[in-house]
């Protein structure tokens, strides 16, 4: 019987024997991208007469951003984030009102390095959910946390927590985030004891963190939100307004706009 030789591996080209250790070893660092990415990127690197390091950044890049995507996934679902509100499907054209460079510049996310508070006034249905969400999803990409509570469910968080003193809330979303929003405030007045709970969070995170509110009420409203306390609300309004963006929307209603076409 004829002895059956194997063909050898072309020299500038690794055997499967060898790869399959190197495969090994990366999955045991968790780079499985790149484990599974190895043959394909040597085989192009011959064609293609790519150095080593070349080889190693392009498997390092796609390990890097298969990790951003699951990490910007599993962060816009721990956020609480409304899904489908971007800045690319904002319509900026049927608001005037807004400044579409002025939320550009607030997509860098700046104003939550800087913890400044983020004011967005107007009546329903002009687009404030869907802006301060739009950068919450921009506060993701960047690699902030992200807390968002329309306020009735902010207030149920809070009221489970009444006893506990705020150094003990440190871990909670709504404490340590880096970008709070709170969504609706000022369609229901709140009771004595919710507006104390609602000036003890925003005192606790006064230069900690950057805080997003929509509000359907003019800044001097205000006091008939919070139990009709105007000392209360001026302590309140004191630390918002310290650094903050103020929006002032003024405009029609998405919500209505097809019920508009309808009527004309």
């Amino acid at each position: 019987m004829s002895e059956i030789t194997k063909e050898a591996p072309p020299a500038n080209r690794p055997g499967r024997i060898e790869l399959d250790g190197t495969r090994e070893k990366l999955v045991e660092l968790g780079l499985e991208v790149a484990a599974e990415e190895l043959a394909g990127e040597l085989s192009e690197a011959v064609q293609h007469n790519r150095s080593v390091h070349q080889v190693l950044d392009r498997l390092l890049e796609k390990e890097m951003r298969l990790r951003q995507e699951r990490r910007i996934r599993t962060s816009l679902k721990l956020s609480g984030l409304p899904p489908g509100m971007t800045l690319s499907n904002f319509d900026f054209g049927f608001q005037p009102s807004i400044d579409k460079k002025q939320i550009e510049t607030l997509a860098t996310c700046q104003f939550v390095r800087d913890h400044t508070t983020l004011l967005v006034q107007g009546p329903p249905g002009v687009g404030k959910t869907h802006l301060v969400t739009a950068l919450g999803v921009k506060a993701i990409e960047h690699g902030f946390s992200i807390a968002f509570y329309r306020l009735d469910e902010l207030l149920h968080e809070m009221r489970k927590d009444g006893d506990v003193p705020p150094q003990r809330l440190r871990r909670k979303k709504y404490f340590n985030a880096s970008y709070l929003v709170v969504d609706e405030v000022g369609f229901e007045p709140m009771n004595p004891k919710d507006a104390s709970l609602f000036f003890r969070l925003v005192s606790y995170r006064y230069l900690r963190g950057s805080t997003a509110i929509t509000t359907n009420k003019a800044v001097k409203d205000w006091p008939g939100i919070f139990a009709g306390d105007e000392a209360l609300t001026a302590a309140i309004l004191d630390r918002l307004l310290h650094k903050s963006v103020v929006l002032n929307i003024r405009g029609r209603s998405y919500r209505l706009q097809d019920l508009e076409r309808l009527l004309k």
